[in-house]
């Protein structure tokens, strides 16, 4: 019975992201991003819920990983190559009107989101951090890079808009941009884990201190703070890893 709980909230997460991808088809992108923002929570709650109820399911963790999939990789990647075209009716480019093939670029999204998935699976080093960007912090750029550019007149404390929203409404850029973002998913790259495991400051400081850093730039930049924590967290990643390096040798 304690496992139909998490597994109720991964299917929850399927639901919606099913959902956010007919949107995307109608081209109501704003509903369909803040579906995938829900499937976002579900995803943090459903492992919460497993680790609170103490439950260790391998069904709900193959579900996990499959819905991952399609919340993550398939969904966000639409959601993409919709919003890229659109911000190219509105604003055309040439290089992509000669070479209109470059919209589907967003397709490495869910290739290489699968196969970080499914390396995942596998990998024992995994099992308390990551080795690669995590398909759902890689799905929550672009997520939240859509709502920055169809909602800028948010209130925040510091406007950051003339800096973000010349990057998010160029289709090149964000096109070029998705491109090294995925190949982040299957990069050897040690990258710790966001998710917090217990209120423990000793088992947790790293977490924690991101979780402070999000919410001191939400205060501040509002909805703009996600897509910039995203490439903090990775840049905060390689840093480590060359720093870690050099202190050995």
């Amino acid at each position: 019975m304690k496992n139909a709980v998490p597994n109720s909230i991964t299917i929850i997460s399927l639901i919606l992201s099913s959902w956010a991808i007919v949107l995307t088809f109608e081209s109501n992108l704003d509903l369909a991003a803040h579906l995938l923002i829900i499937c976002c929570v579900c995803d943090f709650l459903d492992g919460f819920a497993a680790r609170l109820l103490k439950v260790n399911n391998p069904i709900g963790a193959q579900l996990d990983s499959l819905v991952d999939m399609i919340a993550f990789g398939l969904a966000p990647a639409l959601l993409l190559f919709q919003f890229t075209k659109n911000l190219q009716a509105e604003n055309p480019i040439q290089i992509l009107t000669d070479y209109p093939w470059l919209f589907y670029i967003t397709f490495l999204i869910p290739i290489l989101s699968a196969f970080r998935l499914a390396k995942f699976n596998i990998d024992t080093r995994q099992t308390k951090s990551f080795i690669g960007l995590a398909v759902p912090a890689h799905a929550t750029f672009y997520i939240f890079a859509v709502i920055v550019y169809l909602h800028p007149d948010l209130p925040k404390l510091i406007d950051v808009n003339h800096i973000l929203i010349p990057i998010f409404s160029n289709p090149l850029l964000m096109l070029g941009i998705s491109v090294l973002l995925s190949f982040m998913l299957i990069a050897e790259i040690p990258m710790f884990s966001l998710k917090v495991k217990n209120l423990k400051w000793s088992e947790n400081q790293t977490p924690l201190t991101f979780l402070f850093i999000l919410i001191t730039l939400s205060v501040l930049i509002n909805i703009a703070a996600f897509p910039l924590i995203i490439l903090l967290y990775i840049i905060w990643s390689i840093i480590a890893k060359y720093t870690s390096k050099t202190k050995t040798v």
